[in-house]
């Protein structure tokens, strides 16, 4: 069926829904908008789908929602017999549409038979992840767009282990969604379902206090933080999102006495009025944080997305001005100072293991391997991670200790099966602390490690490929680069050739030998000195992203190295 095929259809399927149909014909003249939002449906995958709001089968609305939720109850009324009892637990952010899509998913699982646990008000992705193991429950919906534009929201599903859902079972939900018109998903009525036993609504006492509580036994100096934590100030954002509650009750029950809330972007607000994208990784984001810092002195800025699962901070440099650390680095310092205090308080585990994601730096292989820890790699996506937690847990062979990417992701829990912004500003606040009783921050602390194991630069370029042109201009730019591998990149030579489709390393003289990770579009170019490049297009987001990284023993020469070998790449995919 053609794009107009698909429109025309909307206009009569929809016929009686009055807002729709105005939307739709609303576009009439506009063809590129017409094709965009119906030349395919909207992708779902291990992450869900995730889209622009609007009319459309290629855009996020109810429509799309309730029909997703229909092949997704299918899927778990095809398990054994109790999975509909176990029910589905949902979570929303503060997106537009967040709360309307979590009740419509909560109703069209009723309406099948499955009991639906629904959060009576916004709640974290780490939360959402927590209470599926919690509650016992066979899976779980959170509706958000992480740190995506104010016009973006998304629907996230999550298995029984607390972790988004692997590829294997994601493509069978996917097979039942596909099998079901939109006609087929039906709410059942919210009183009915209530009086039936099968909608719970989840209040602040069933899961928020035993989440907080087992959070709080994350802390790796209780003692330090009864005294240290009276002398720190924070600055923290909620960014208008869900960490508003969750990350400032952490704080203050590990002993963080002087936080300082963002009034501006303390409460919850679909528009982001505040800021252009909420999203911790941009400087811009900081800006209001920053000027209060400023006012009164804090030693460092939080900053967490919409759903709370990453977390970004500022902090002071060698010159008293506020410095926003990367993902990396934070990733890094985080793992430096869980693994230094319990070597010397003597709780780091024999048999210990870190998790990062392989685009994420070497430089936490360097820490963790001179701690006595082996470092694991996965894939992009922090159900990965979780999946590495699971085999740890059920092997015995090793004890997670920490897992980050690059993305601002952090967690060292095995109670959460996600990233944590609440486990990680805990995590955070905590090393801050244990920084100033020595009369060093955070920067500080990057710098003895910078020192120690040398100056890792990395660097993350995206390059933004909307529309139908733009998926077709990802596969060709992957495509090209696959049958076509540079022997050399800003004269550095190739090594090897890692291609994650193909499940093959191919070194310089041809050999090649299993690539080690399960199959992604993910091509990954090992060069000369321990650099390396990837590039990967996102799972998420219309785009292609480039990770660049490199590593000297000074920072000047690092840094040239790394902006050269930018652009390189960005030439190589021109």
């Amino acid at each position: 069926m053609t794009y107009r095929e698909q429109y025309e259809r909307w206009l009569s399927d929809f016929k009686d829904d009055a807002a729709t149909i105005a939307e739709l014909k609303a576009l009439e003249g506009d063809e590129k908008e017409i094709e965009d939002r119906f030349y395919t449906e909207l992708s779902f995958g291990t992450a869900g789908m995730r889209g622009v709001l609007g009319a459309g089968t290629n855009r996020m609305n109810l429509y799309n929602v309730r029909r997703a939720t229909k092949g997704f109850a299918d899927y778990i009324n095809a398990q054994d017999a109790s999975a509909r009892e176990r029910g589905v637990v949902i979570a929303y952010d503060s997106r537009r549409m967040s709360p309307e899509f979590a009740k419509a998913s909560a109703l069209v699982l009723c309406h099948e038979g499955i009991r639906a646990f629904l959060f009576d008000e916004l709640r974290p992705v780490p939360v959402l992840s927590y209470a599926v193991r919690h509650l016992h429950a066979i899976a779980g919906i959170v509706i958000t767009a992480s740190h995506n534009p104010p016009q973006y929201n998304g629907y996230k599903v999550y298995w029984e282990d607390g972790a988004q859902m692997p590829p294997e079972r994601a493509d069978q939900v996917l097979e039942r969604i596909r099998a079901n018109r939109y006609q087929d998903a039906v709410e059942m009525d919210e009183a009915a379902a209530k009086k039936a036993g099968l909608l719970k609504i989840i209040g602040h006492q069933e899961v928020d206090d035993d989440y907080i509580a087992d959070v709080r036994t994350l802390s790796v100096q209780p003692e330090l933080m009864r005294e240290a934590g009276k002398q720190l100030k924070i600055v923290y954002t909620p960014l208008h999102g869900s960490g508003n509650k969750p990350v400032r009750r952490i704080l203050k029950e590990i002993g963080i006495e002087n936080v300082y809330v963002v009034k501006e972007q303390e409460l919850p607000d679909p528009n982001f009025s505040t800021i252009k994208v909420p999203n911790p990784e941009d400087p811009a984001a900081f800006a209001m944080a920053m000027k209060l810092a400023d006012e009164v002195g804090a030693d460092c800025i939080f900053g967490t997305d919409p759903d709370c699962d990453r977390v970004g901070i500022a902090v002071k440099d060698d010159e008293g001005k506020y410095y926003l650390m990367t993902g990396n680095q934070i990733g890094c310092t985080l793992l430096y100072y869980i693994l230094k205090s319990r070597k010397q308080l003597g709780t780091l585990p024999a048999n210990g293991a870190v998790v990062k994601s392989v685009v994420s730096t070497e430089l936490a292989r360097k820490i963790a391997e001179s701690f006595g820890l082996v470092c694991f790699d996965t894939l992009t996506g922090f159900k990965w991670i979780a999946e590495k937690i699971q085999q740890f847990q059920e092997s015995g062979e090793h004890t997670f200790v920490f897992g980050f990417e690059e993305s601002y992701g952090f967690l060292s829990s095995t109670f959460v099966r996600d990233k944590d912004g609440v486990n990680a500003s805990l995590l955070i606040a905590e090393a801050a602390a244990w920084a100033k009783t020595q009369g060093k921050t955070l920067y500080d602390i990057l710098q003895e490690i910078y020192k120690t194991y040398g100056y890792y630069v990395e660097k993350v370029v995206s390059v933004t490929l909307p529309g139908k042109d733009g998926v077709a201009k990802m596969k060709q730019i992957m495509k090209s680069l696959r049958e076509n591998p540079p022997k050399a990149l800003a004269g550095k030579k190739v090594l090897a050739v890692r291609d994650y489709l193909a499940g093959t390393r191919t070194d310089a003289s041809g050999a090649k030998t299993p690539a080690g990770l399960p199959q992604s579009d993910v091509l990954y170019f090992e060069l000369e000195g321990g650099a390396w490049v990837c590039i990967r297009p996102s799972g998420t987001e219309p785009k292609i992203k480039l990770y660049v990284n490199t590593n000297a023993k000074e920072a000047a020469a690092s840094a040239a190295e790394n902006q050269t070998l930018v652009d390189a790449c960005k030439a190589l995919m021109a």
